[in-house]
């Protein structure tokens, strides 16, 4: 990517001049379409698939760490939410676990005291994925626990504020667990120009 495209990129994402669509963020000028998936399933079952939203900063942060001068974070993490809103291009490691409603509790939640952190391998094509390694958590709950999405960031910090949030979607349907529930997920951005 060149120089010239970088800029326009950036110019394009600070002057609100891009189309957020079924698939994935549009940038109709230079042709470029972002998107990603994430995946998940419960006790080892079928895999199910939801588009999200790749959400400005995180778009932002692609762009800095890939082709800007911006130090790579030193991991991404996975974060599920129980809110019923859907995400949103504003939408910021400020912001989300607060609008998202993040399900932080160590007892009616997940185990683990950060968030699990989301291992990609390394691609040659314009996706890239942790499905070889999914992140698992178990689920901790005295009754039932709703999960309504999920998000990725570069925070590990469960509630944590600071960092950058790259991406989040809302399913379709609420996931419900039982308690000692194995839930894995998984998440794929690809880069279409």
């Amino acid at each position: 990517m060149s120089a010239q495209l970088r800029k326009e990129l950036a110019q394009a994402l600070n002057k609100d001049q891009y189309d957020m669509t079924g698939q994935g963020l549009y940038f109709p000028r230079q042709g470029i379409m972002a998107m990603g998936q994430y995946f998940d399933r419960i006790n080892g079952g079928e895999w199910q698939e939801t588009p999200n939203l790749v959400v400005t900063e995180g778009l932002a942060h692609i762009l800095n760490v890939a082709l800007g001068s911006k130090v790579k974070s030193s991991g991404y993490y996975l974060a599920l939410f129980s809110g019923a809103t859907a995400p949103a291009a504003n939408w910021t490691a400020a912001n989300f676990a607060s609008v998202a409603s993040e399900v932080i509790s160590l007892t009616e939640g997940y185990s683990g005291a950060t968030r699990p952190q989301w291992n990609p391998v390394d691609t040659a094509t314009n996706s890239i994925d942790n499905m070889t390694a999914t992140a698992s958590v178990t689920i901790a709950t005295s009754s039932t626990l709703n999960v309504t999405g999920a998000a990725l960031l570069t925070n590990s910090t469960r509630g944590g504020t600071t960092g950058t949030l790259i991406s989040a979607t809302k399913y379709a349907a609420a996931r419900t667990f039982q308690n000692g529930d194995v839930y894995d997920i998984g998440y794929r951005l690809s880069l279409t120009v």
